[in-house]
C-alpha cells in the first residue's frame, strides 16, 4: 500500500466518522428579533399599548380564549385557558370551564376561577386598566367553582369572546403574583404562555426563556430575545448581518422590494390592516374653525399617499373606522380631495395666506415618512407643519398629555367599529378626561350614536348606528382618515412561525412552543 494510498483511506475514515456528529448538529434555537420600539413600556396587559408591549405580552399571557395563530378572524377564535363555553339563550350569562392544571410561570401554581375572577375585574376598572371601556356590559364575573367562571352581562355586546380573546385587556394574569409585586409587575410579568421574562436591559433589549411547563407542550425554542433596533437601517444591518433571525419592516415600497431581492429572506403581509388618521384637536383654534378642518381635509390626497408608502400593502382609508371593520361604511360624506376648496376655505377663515401648526410625531419610520407627506401636501395649501420628531415611547406620553394639535395615529383594533368608534371618537375617551383612552381630536358629535348602539340588540338596527356616527365623525371632521398598512416582517428562511402568518392582534408575530427553526 503506498502512502498517499493509506493517506486517503485514513482521510475518509476519519470524514465517514465525522458524519454522524455532522447529521445529529441540534438545530438553532435561541430566537434574536429586531423590533422598532426603544424600550417595553408596560407588560402589564391591561397597560400595554406600544408594539413592543403587545408583542411581548402576547408570548407571555393567556387568555380564556384566542386568535388562532396567524389569524385576526373573529371566527376563528378558538379554546386557550377555557377548554369550553356556553351561554344562555338570551347571550347574557357565559359560563367558561377551564383546563385542569395549567400552571403559572415561576412557581406561582395552577390558573384557577380565582385568577379568572381577578383578571376580570382588573380590566373593568379604569384605575386598573387602559381598556376599562370594552367591559362596561360586564355585569358581575363570579367563580362557581375552581375551573369555572360566570360572567353575567348588563345588555348584549357584539362579541363577548372578542374582550376575552388574548387582545388588550382579555389577558388572564396571576392575583398571588400581581399582589406580591405590585408596581413590579410591570417590569416582571408573570403568565401561563410559552415564554418568561429573563431579563430587560432598559434601551437594549428582553430576553425570554422558554416556559417548559407550559401545557402546549415544551417550546421548540431555549430562548426569544427581542433587540430594540428603532431605526431602520440598524434593523436592516443587524439581519443582513446575521445578528438577528427576523425583524420589523418597513411600510415602505423601496424597502420591500429591496428586502425581496436579498436571498434566504422571507416577507410576512399581514393583518389586521392598521388604519392611520390624522387627528384634529377641535378644541384648539384654528382648528376650532370647522372651516379650516375642512380646508385641511380636503388638501389631503389618500390615493397619493398609499401609492408612495406602497400598493402591497397599503390602500387609501375610507372611513373613520378600518374597512374590515363590521360596521364600516364608506357612505359617510367624507371630503375628497380638491385643493382649490381647500384655499378658498382658509381664505373665507380668515387664513388666506395660511398659518402654521406644530406636531408631535413619532421618529419610528413608518411614522416618520408619514408625517413628511402629510406635511408637504399641507404645505400645498399655505399650511406649514412644524413636525417635532420624539422617540416613540416618548411620542406616546406626548400626545397623551394634549401636547400636540395635530396628532397622526396608526392602530388596529378588535375589527368592530364599536372598538375603534369608542376609543378615537366617544366623548368619555377624550384626552384628559377621567376615562382617556385615545380620543386625540376630542370629538364628540357620535356619542348618542356610539352610546346607543352598545345597548342595541338587534344587529342591523346596531350597524346602522355605527354608521350614522362614521356620518358625524367625518361631517364635523374630527379626523382625516389617511391609509391601511398591513404589517410587515423580514424572517430568515429557515425561521418557521408554526403556522402561517396571515395576521395577527399583537401587531407582531406570535412566537409559539411550535415555532422552530429548520434542521
Amino acid at each position: 500500500m503506498t502512502i498517499r494510498t493509506a493517506l486517503s483511506r485514513g482521510l475518509i475514515a476519519i470524514s465517514l466518522a465525522a458524519l454522524p456528529a455532522l447529521a445529529l448538529a441540534a438545530p438553532k434555537t435561541d430566537l434574536v428579533l429586531g423590533g422598532e420600539g426603544a424600550d417595553v413600556g408596560q407588560l402589564d396587559p391591561d397597560f400595554a399599548s406600544t408594539s413592543s408591549d403587545r408583542i411581548v405580552v402576547a408570548w407571555i399571557f393567556n387568555a380564556l380564549v384566542r386568535f388562532k395563530p396567524g389569524s385576526t378572524d373573529p371566527a376563528q377564535i378558538e379554546p386557550d385557558l377555557a377548554e369550553s363555553w356556553e351561554s344562555s339563550d338570551d347571550k347574557l350569562v357565559w359560563t367558561f370551564h377551564l383546563r385542569p392544571g395549567v400552571k403559572w410561570q415561576k412557581g406561582y401554581g395552577e390558573v384557577t376561577a380565582a385568577d379568572v375572577v381577578f383578571s376580570i375585574q382588573k380590566a373593568m376598572k379604569k384605575d386598573t386598566s387602559a381598556y376599562s371601556g370594552d367591559y362596561v356590559a360586564f355585569k358581575s364575573v363570579e367563580m362557581v367553582d375552581d375551573l369555572t367562571v360566570k360572567i353575567t352581562l348588563d345588555h348584549q355586546i357584539p362579541s363577548v369572546l372578542g374582550v376575552l380573546a388574548n387582545y388588550s385587556g382579555g389577558f388572564i394574569l396571576p392575583k398571588k403574583a400581581i399582589e406580591e409585586k405590585g408596581a413590579n409587575f410591570t417590569r416582571d410579568p408573570v403568565g401561563s404562555g410559552p415564554f418568561q421574562i429573563d431579563k430587560i436591559t432598559a434601551g437594549q433589549g428582553v430576553k425570554l426563556v422558554a416556559n417548559e411547563d407550559y401545557f402546549r407542550g415544551k417550546p421548540k425554542l431555549s430562548s426569544v430575545t427581542l433587540r430594540f433596533l428603532p431605526e431602520s437601517s440598524a434593523r436592516d444591518l443587524a439581519f443582513t448581518a446575521g445578528e438577528i433571525d427576523a425583524a420589523a419592516g418597513v411600510q415602505d415600497k423601496n424597502w420591500l422590494q429591496r428586502v425581496k431581492a436579498e436571498g434566504h429572506a422571507v416577507v410576512d403581509v399581514f393583518a389586521p390592516a392598521e388604519e392611520a388618521q390624522l387627528h384634529l384637536n377641535v378644541t384648539k383654534p384654528p382648528l376650532n374653525d370647522i372651516r379650516v378642518r375642512q380646508a385641511l381635509s380636503y388638501a389631503i390626497d389618500q390615493s397619493q399617499i398609499a401609492t408612495f408608502q406602497g400598493a402591497d400593502f397599503t390602500q387609501a382609508a375610507k372611513s373613520a373606522v378600518p374597512s374590515n371593520n363590521l360596521g364600516f361604511t364608506a357612505d359617510n360624506g367624507m371630503l375628497g380631495y380638491d385643493p382649490e376648496k381647500a384655499k378658498a376655505l382658509l381664505a373665507e377663515a380668515g387664513y388666506p395666506t395660511g398659518f402654521t401648526l406644530p406636531m408631535v410625531n413619532s421618529q419610528v419610520s413608518g411614522l416618520a415618512n408619514l408625517a413628511q407627506v402629510v406635511q408637504a401636501q399641507l404645505g400645498e395649501i399655505g399650511v406649514e407643519v412644524e413636525i417635532k420628531p420624539v422617540e416613540h415611547a416618548t411620542y406616546h406620553q406626548m400626545i397623551r398629555q394634549d401636547a400636540s394639535p395635530l396628532v397622526i395615529y396608526s392602530a388596529a383594533r378588535f375589527p368592530i367599529a364599536d372598538v375603534y368608534l369608542t376609543q378615537f371618537f366617544y366623548g368619555p375617551s377624550q384626552i384628559g378626561g377621567s376615562a382617556q383612552v385615545t380620543n386625540f381630536s376630542h370629538c364628540e358629535s357620535a356619542d348618542t350614536e356610539i352610546k346607543a348602539a352598545k345597548s342595541e340588540t338587534d344587529e342591523p338596527k346596531r350597524i346602522a348606528m355605527w354608521q350614522a356616527a362614521q356620518r358625524k365623525i367625518m361631517e364635523n371632521v374630527c379626523s382625516i382618515p389617511l391609509i391601511e398598512t398591513r404589517l410587515l416582517w423580514v424572517r430568515k428562511d429557515t425561521l418557521d412561525w408554526g403556522y402561517d402568518l396571515k395576521g395577527s392582534m399583537s401587531l407582531g408575530p406570535m412566537v409559539t412552543e411550535a415555532t422552530h427553526f429548520a434542521e
